[in-house]
């Protein structure tokens, strides 16, 4: 049987792929805990420096699978899957130290929408399609879909979207600012390998005080993102790939980044 996580290790940087295609790549508990673990080992790799997150088949994820007995029985408590799997799984995404590139080849559906919509960078394959399909089976959106959707789309979308349940083709959320680019189905893999593999020659330090930036911006008032970004900033400023960045741009040559700390 195959694992229902495939872990493919490039020169650093790592692929991980959804491996379920049969069911249209939907999670399970079994697949939560495959992905947690290889998350704890990435995490724990310095020489992985970025992560590419695809799914097999025909579609990226189609969300929770429905038949896992986790969510099932007379009364459910769906909480606890949230607690356990989607929640954790959502904020290591927004919090790892290295750059995220999801490829979403096809559908991304419920939790596995909002999944690919937590990674850094999304490219989708231009046959892909985006569906917050909660309601639809009477639920609500989670994994972060109500907090993320109005960001990136508005308001107005965003209730719209999650109300009526229409999919969002890939042409039509990269317009909306919902993705970062729609690319040929046939070219997907290639440019998201790429792009991955640039990342983990470039400052990954950088990357993940980049990040955090972000993710204090969103609650923070100007003045608290001002003195973020001051904090941040020394910490970037202490680190080799800044020394050697200064120096490549004075010797007017390519930067050989480490993406070392110290």
């Amino acid at each position: 049987m195959e694992p229902t996580i495939l872990v493919t290790r490039h020169e650093g940087w790592v692929e991980l792929t959804l491996n379920r295609p049969d069911r249209l790549n939907s999670f399970d508990g079994a697949m939560h805990r495959r992905l947690a673990a290889a998350l704890d080992e990435i995490e724990g790799d310095e020489g992985c420096r970025a992560v590419l997150l695809t799914g097999a088949g025909r579609g990226f994820c189609a969300g929770q699978d429905l038949s896992d007995p986790e969510t099932g029985g007379d009364d459910p408590d769906l909480s606890r899957v949230i607690d356990t799997h989607y929640n954790p799984l959502i904020r290591r995404l927004r919090a790892l130290k290295k750059p995220i590139v999801c490829a979403v080849n096809g559908v991304a559906a419920g939790a596995g929408a909002n999944i690919a919509l937590a990674c850094d960078i999304v490219l989708a394959a231009r046959s892909a399609k985006f569906i917050q399909a909660f309601t639809k089976i009477g639920l609500i959106p989670d994994s972060g879909g109500t907090f993320t959707l109005p960001r990136l789309v508005g308001e107005a979308r965003a209730r719209a979207l999650i109300l009526t349940g229409e999919p969002v083709t890939a042409e039509t959320a990269e317009a909306w600012g919902m993705i970062w680019k729609v690319v040929d189905d046939a070219a997907l893999l290639t440019e998201a390998r790429a792009l991955t593999a640039r990342f983990a020659t470039q400052p990954t330090q950088a990357f993940a005080l980049a990040k955090a930036a972000l993710e204090g911006s969103v609650t923070n008032s100007l003045s608290a993102q001002l003195d973020l970004e001051r904090d941040l900033q020394r910490i970037a400023g202490r680190t080799p790939d800044y020394a050697e960045g200064v120096a490549a741009f004075i010797e007017k040559r390519p930067a050989r980044f480490t993406g070392r700390s110290s």
